[in-house]
């Protein structure tokens, strides 16, 4: 049996989503016949290349001139430009022409679109605040930043013209994400895949057919990660079903896991054969065994079919989960790890870590180790089944993978890293002198001592990213974080002090939380900011998801959950009403604002009510706050910094 497995447009440019790489790395240990490819990828640069930007000012001059966007307009305006710089420019990024940086940085090589207009009117409100015309964005950039920056912003502007003049669904890391989060009812999705295609879908179905053609599976495995990703794979499986339509489809991935649940709508079939949720290892052993008439269709795991025309849950394997330590060795094997683009489309050096550079994805333990948090979907098997690697093992697949790939850098994608796993894996690293630069996702914990953050930094720790959320120690112990603010505090304080970059996730509209809340959330913020502790942060806006434990029980959280329609698709955010009756949706622009700022070095020493439009209550944080947290050291890690 010839296995494909791929990841459907769009994910991230930079590096490839790792869920084929897991699965090819089992499945081949395994002793099957596994090919990858990376459809996003092709895409893209089959766009963002002459001859597609050609088919795109084709597809432009179509629509009348008085309707256009700026973005259009400019484009079509200056497409001799555009077509010049285009292949060029995709080939810096790609980083194989450093070169063209010089030109890229003269100012007259890249067409401007309106993406470059809002750069220079942050410039001019920088030049004020900072009174300095020349290094407000770039004083500590080189050269090739500064004009891989640029060039992120042609791309950029570049894709707007696809999203505003071609394609509303399209976005560089996602495709149709409307069409698919939380949709009750597939029809508007089906229509959508049914309906005319786009030039974007013209050339999806392009690079389907010639991945296809190349491989020649009997098997395609689709991983939909996000709603972003799920009209494209029923673009792909289309595609393949009008190529060859005995090749069985199978659909998985986070998307399947959280919001398919509920499956109902059996028309999802007409595009595959089965949909497996959660783990992928064991669902496919058994199916694989199935498909070659050693299993009966009742004894599958996870697993959904259509059965006398109705969707049909299929659980009664007898077989367990492949555990975390037999999962085996990721590989990139078959993707064109030389074609990812770097885009550097943030001025923070820590915010840029997402979208510039490729780094090799590895998990140090399936699940959370805490998996506590009211908010997180903690009942589904991702979060709840802990179960971690050991540091040997970790190492030895840290190894294979630098020897496979020639890269060091990777990112470990845990929900939540463990710090007794990391400080394992630390210990090794410097132990076998192997080295790498990495990054991943932490809880801000108290075991995260001055001594530890140092060990991590040595073994090639540059930066961690972990939830603040709310920023509010009462709204912290309701959603039982396990954290506090002032802990919070001396853990990032520790991290910058050994080197390592910090980034905080944010949330506002958290059951029962108010307006002066918020706005105290906002002045904490603040000072993590002024203090060095933090360097980037995102504010996300809360959502009541149906697997969370506020989703299943809100009255405990003083919400109320308003009426559903009926599920015959996709469930997951759930709508409610708050009974404080602060008005979220009002303040997230402020918050995000202040964020931005926040991120650039401007606008720390306001007052947080600056950035909002509408009348706020002051702040009743002390100036001083976060400064005496990180006074009030613990004595566990004065002693810890003693022995150091």
């Amino acid at each position: 049996m010839r296995i494909l497995l791929l990841t459907p447009p769009m994910t991230q440019l930079n590096t490839p989503y790792p869920a084929t790489a897991y699965l090819t790395g089992f499945l081949r240990m395994r002793g099957f016949e596994v090919e990858q490819a990376d459809p996003a990828l092709e895409l893209i640069l089959r766009l963002f290349s002459k001859p597609g930007l050609m088919e795109i000012k084709k597809e432009l001059e179509k629509s009348s001139a008085q309707i256009r966007p700026p973005g259009v307009r400019n484009f079509l305006a200056q497409t001799d430009a555009y077509f010049r710089a285009i292949e060029p420019t995709i080939v810096f990024l790609q980083g194989n022409d450093p070169s063209l940086a010089l030109r890229i940085i003269g100012g007259e090589y890249l067409p401007e679109g309106p993406r470059f207009q809002a750069l220079h009117q942050q410039r001019e409100i920088a030049e004020v605040e900072a009174g300095d015309a020349l290094a407000w964005a770039f004083g500590n950039l080189g050269v090739q930043d500064r004009a891989k920056f640029l060039a992120s912003l042609f791309i950029d502007d570049l894709s707007d013209v696809i999203r505003e003049g071609i394609d509303p669904k399209f976005e560089l890391s996602r495709y149709g994400e409307k069409l698919a989060a939380s949709a009750p009812l597939f029809d508007p999705l089906r229509d959508s895949v049914e309906g005319p295609e786009t030039l974007v879908d013209r050339y999806l179905a392009q690079v389907t057919s010639e991945i296809f053609e190349k491989s020649r599976p009997d098997f395609l495995g689709l991983t939909v990660p996000f709603p972003g990703n799920v009209y494209g794979a029923l673009r792909i499986a289309k595609q393949i079903k009008k190529l060859a339509p005995r090749t069985i489809i199978a659909l998985g991935g986070g998307y399947v896991n959280t919001e398919l649940r509920e499956l109902k709508d059996p028309r999802i079939f007409d595009y595959v054969d089965f949909i497996t949720l959660d783990d992928g290892e064991r669902p496919l052993l058994d199916l694989f065994e199935h498909l070659e008439g050693k299993r009966p269709l009742s004894q599958l795991m996870r697993t959904y079919v259509r059965e006398n025309g109705k969707v049909s849950y299929k659980n009664g394997s007898k077989s367990h989960d492949v555990p975390h330590r037999d999962s085996g060795t990721p590989t990139y094997d078959g993707m064109k790890l030389d074609q990812y683009l770097s885009l550097f489309e943030m001025l923070n050096p820590m915010h840029r870590i997402w979208s510039d550079g490729r780094w090799n994805k590895l998990t140090l333990a399936h699940g959370c180790y805490w998996k506590k948090c009211n908010f997180c979907d903690v009942n589904l098997d991702y979060i709840g089944r802990y179960d971690p690697a050991a540091a040997d093992l970790l190492v030895d697949r840290i190894e294979a993978l630098i020897k496979e790939t020639g890269n060091r850098g990777f990112h470990f994608v845990d929900e939540a890293a463990p710090p007794a796993i990391l400080k394992a894996m630390a210990q090794k690293l410097i132990e076998r002198g192997v080295t790498i630069t990495w990054w991943g996702n932490i809880r801000f914990e108290k075991t995260f001592t001055p001594e530890l953050t140092k060990l991590l930094a040595r073994s090639g720790c540059v930066a961690v990213s972990g939830g603040l959320e709310v920023a509010s120690d009462r709204l912290l112990k309701l959603m039982q974080k396990g954290v506090t603010v002032e802990q919070v505090a001396q853990v990032t304080r520790a991290f910058t002090e050994a080197g390592v970059m910090v980034h905080a996730y944010l949330m506002y509209g958290f059951p029962t939380q108010t307006a002066q809340e918020t706005i105290d959330a906002l002045e904490r913020v603040r000072q993590l900011f002024a203090e060095g502790c933090i360097q980037s942060a995102y504010w996300h806006r809360f959502s009541a998801t149906a697997h969370s434990p506020i989703g299943r029980n809100p009255e405990k959280f003083g919400i109320k959950l308003l009426p559903e329609p009926e599920i015959q698709f996709a469930r997951n955010d759930l709508q409610f009403i708050d009974p404080t009756g602060c008005d979220h949706e009002a303040l997230g622009y402020g918050l995000r604002k202040a964020l931005y700022n926040y991120m650039h070095g401007l606008g720390l020493e306001s007052d947080v009510r600056v950035w909002f439009d509408e009348k706020l209550p002051k702040s009743k944080v002390p100036k001083t706050f976060i400064t005496k947290a990180l006074r009030a050291i613990p004595n566990e890690n004065a002693k810890n910094i003693s022995r150091l």
